[in-house]
């Protein structure tokens, strides 16, 4: 299998040029046909997706993005990247330096937009033996930090950001790419998960100090491998909390779910159905935390089937 380590990283420069074939990244069941003429967001994508399986040149492609330097007076005086795919432009440029963290927004942007195929959750998901365990949460919750230090500690990513649910039987179908950590969270990661490796800090996005970890991986070989979910579970970081683990009745956990959807309303009957039953095969909870070893252990409980 050919991945992004494996073209080295002269020829994925050449396929990711403007004027290349374009470099056809495979991620989960998606296809991204992508190009740029941004250095830093080639040495990025080459770093963090490097166990990623790539297409031939003229394979099928889902999407096809390009990330430009803006022209004109924006070459030189704050220079800016610019997204476009197929020819539109959906998104307002960023300053140059933000290029990556464009990259992984319009990559999320894809799907939550189009694969209407299944119903998408703002989730991180993670599995581990007879465990899949949904972690629905808004932003500022510690749900990706919380993700990452279970990726670190032997649990299978299959997504920190959008969750997959198959309607026709609710599997969970993998889309594993790398974990975005912001402001504090980065630190915290790179002490409890000091082998684990990131990409570069970037400052000064809407969101605040963003770094990505990249996907443990065996994660990434096990991507074709659905899963079933068994806990969904609601993540809340409490500066000091102790570990604590509170049941949510059914009808709290469907409003709760609807509330992190993008496309429920899209899939309109079939959302509705789909959530139901995902709910009724799930138990689920609301978890407050501050020490990432007591999550870990908690968490463990779910793996080993007792909790």
């Amino acid at each position: 299998m050919l991945t992004v380590a494996s073209l080295g990283r002269e020829e994925c420069r050449r396929r990711l040029a403007l004027t290349g074939p374009g470099l056809v990244l495979r991620t989960g069941p998606f296809r991204s046909r992508i190009h740029t003429d941004i250095p830093h967001l080639t040495n990025t994508i080459a770093l963090l997706y490097a166990d990623y399986p790539v297409e031939g040149e003229d394979g099928f492609a889902d999407f096809q993005l390009a990330f430009r330097r803006s022209g004109g007076l924006r070459r030189w005086y704050r220079p800016q990247v610019r997204f476009d795919s197929d020819g539109r432009v959906p998104f307002q440029p960023l300053p140059l330096a933000q290029a990556y963290p464009m990259f992984e927004w319009v990559m999320n942007w894809c799907v939550s937009n189009h694969a209407h195929g299944y119903l998408i959750f703002h989730a991180a998901v993670l599995q581990r033996g007879n465990a899949g365990v949904i972690l629905p949460a808004p932003p500022g919750s510690g749900k990706s930090t919380l993700c990452g230090a279970l990726a670190s500690r032997g649990w299978r990513l299959l997504s920190d950001e959008l969750t997959l649910v198959r309607p026709h039987d609710l599997a969970l179908v993998p889309l594993p790419r790398p974990v975005s950590l912001k402001n504090a969270s980065i630190g915290v990661l790179r002490s409890f998960a000091p082998d684990a490796l990131f990409g570069p800090e970037v400052h000064g996005t809407t969101k605040g100090t963003i770094a990505h970890m990249r996907a443990p991986a065996a994660s990434v070989a096990s991507a074709g491998v659905t899963a079933r979910a068994t806990h969904i579970v609601f993540p809340k970081y409490i500066a000091g909390a102790a570990a604590q683990l509170a049941p949510l009745p059914k009808a709290r956990l469907f409003t709760g779910m609807a509330d992190n959807t993008f496309n429920y309303p899209v899939l309109g009957a079939q959302g509705f159905d789909t959530l139901g039953r995902l709910v009724e095969s799930c138990s689920g909870h609301a978890f407050s935390y501050s020490r990432l070893d007591d999550a870990m252990a908690l968490f463990e409980r779910f793996a080993e089937g007792s909790q």
